[in-house]
């Protein structure tokens, strides 16, 4: 064979190999079909007014199953809380059986005795553990019959603190942006390099701060260490109970109703003018949050509550709630409670979202800054019942207290937690993050079942897709070139040679 002749036929063989090997790079053995096998995971959220349940699941042969925990189905039990069955021998773990069973059916049957089932109650298991300890002691017992009852693999139910609430809020957040680590182009995980996102959570019964700060944290207590893939972050996370939504709601009418002499009849400015409900005075001060406010003695069991819709006395009465005075540290937030400048970008969840999208639902407003938090809290406060219940019927049950939420929103942020125009721009409102639920269930998930491991990951750069697309195009025009080049050269050469035998 000629040397000219040997060329294309290398050539050739080395287009192959190199197309071959760009088959090789691109489509990653993960993409090769086969019958997908997941472990799963279950958490039962009990919170101060309602328990969700989550199904999460990951694949069975990745290690620790890092970065790759998704949710699988989730379900909201009706009633309330397992905390307002105290006293109710049973009620409690009844109200997670229909949610059990969904579980059962969710989760593929030869999963069933590998998936570890977890619950954590919240804030209104924390007041029910200091008005009765007792009954809190009992709820969690019965519960745990409840659940152990089913073909999972109980592993205990707790009660969190405020701090592993609001830490474990922050782990989801992050963990779902994908702000510790991300899937790269050579099927490993690498560190971002993004910066992480604090978490505002806003439950029934109590609301946590959580971000990560280079500041000194002056209280101890508020001040959390974690280490998670490789990175350290020093977080500042604090939980302020009897700040929830309905304790606020309870808290609130308890002070109008001391402010107003306990009369049997009175105004409430955050109600709307055309508003007049009749309340049981013991659903008030049955609450450690209200205890402060309880007379020795009722003039009447029940309560005439008449709205007036006025602004401004609403959010006097709300600001009253809080206390802004005597701060023993460098600064506070409220209620003598130590808070560093907030810094970064916030995610604000759980009732935090609701109450913003019912803003920019029932009054066109587009809340992204604090002149339009209050214009639009204003706007809802001088609206009748009527009118909020012609433009959002489907919430009738709630339209009495948007205008005293988004009073109490306005004020938390604004003033206690201190977020200004630059700040505040910087909170995304959201109910998911891709396709989860946002809340403290899966970082609590994450972090009992040893999914979130401190071990360093993979640091290879990972290009953009479009880069390596070009590189690969380029890749194999320079091949193409060279083959036709080399083929030009031998014809050249061929027809040199038919020359000079003429």
């Amino acid at each position: 064979m000629t040397q000219c002749a040997a060329h294309p036929a290398l050539l050739i063989g080395l287009l192959v190999l190199g197309l071959a090997a760009v088959l090789l790079l691109t489509v990653p053995s993960e993409d090769i079909p086969r019958v997908p096998e997941f472990m799963y995971g279950i958490v039962l959220d009990a919170g101060s007014s309602h328990t969700s349940l989550f199904v999460y699941k990951w694949p069975a042969d990745k290690q620790n199953g890092t970065g790759v925990v998704i949710q699988h189905s989730e379900c909201h039990a009706e009633g309330g809380g397992i905390s307002s069955y105290a006293g109710q021998q049973g009620a409690a773990g009844q109200s997670l059986e229909v949610c059990l069973d969904q579980a059962v059916h969710d989760v593929p049957a030869h999963r069933h005795k590998v998936t570890p089932v977890y619950l954590g109650a919240t804030a209104g298991m924390r007041l029910l553990h200091i008005s009765s300890p007792e009954h809190s002691a009992q709820i969690l017992q019965e519960v745990g019959h409840t659940i152990q009852s089913y073909p999972f693999s109980y592993q205990g139910a707790a009660i969190l603190s405020g701090q592993e609430e609001g830490a474990y809020g922050w782990v989801t957040v992050n963990y779902l942006l994908e702000n510790f680590i991300k899937y790269g182009f050579v099927g490993q995980w690498l560190n971002s390099g993004r910066p992480t996102v604090g978490a505002l959570d806003f439950g029934g019964a109590s609301t946590q701060i959580t971000f990560v700060t280079q500041e000194q944290v002056e209280e101890e207590k508020d001040m959390m260490k974690l280490r998670l893939y490789g990175q350290e972050y020093s977080l500042y996370t604090h939980s302020f109970l009897c700040y929830g939504q309905d304790q606020v709601h309870k808290r609130l009418l308890a002070h109008i109703v001391k402010s107003q002499g306990y009369s049997v009849s009175v105004t409430h400015p955050c109600h709307p003018t055309d508003s007049s409900v009749k309340v049981n005075l013991d659903s008030i001060f049955n609450s450690p949050c209200t205890a402060k406010y309880k007379p020795s003695t009722y003039k009447a069991q029940n309560l005439l509550i008449h709205g007036s819709g006025h602004y401004e006395q609403c959010v006097g009465n709300v600001s009253e709630i809080f206390s802004f005075d005597r701060c023993p540290f460098s600064r506070c937030s409220f209620d003598k409670v130590f808070q560093p400048n907030v810094t970064g970008s916030f995610m604000a969840f759980s009732a935090f979202f609701y109450i913003h999208s019912f803003l920019q639902r029932i009054t066109g407003i587009t809340v992204t800054t604090p002149s339009q938090m209050e214009a639009a809290a204003k706007t809802v406060c001088q609206m009748t019942f009527t009118q909020m219940l012609d433009l959002a019927p489907d919430q009738a049950a709630h339209l009495r207290d948007y205008c005293a939420s988004s009073v109490f929103v306005k004020v938390l942020l604004l003033k206690g937690y201190s977020f200004d125009e630059k700040s505040f721009s910087r909170i995304s409102f959201k109910k998911k993050a891709g396709d989860a639920s946002v809340g403290w269930a899966l970082g609590y998930m994450l972090s009992l079942s040893n999914l979130l491991p401190s071990e360093k990951v993979q640091t290879w750069k990972a290009l953009a897709p479009g880069v390596w697309e070009s590189l690969i195009v380029f890749f194999v025009m320079l091949l193409v070139t060279v083959l036709v080049f080399t083929l030009r050269a031998c014809e050249w050469k061929k027809r040199g040679l038919d020359d000079r035998v003429i």
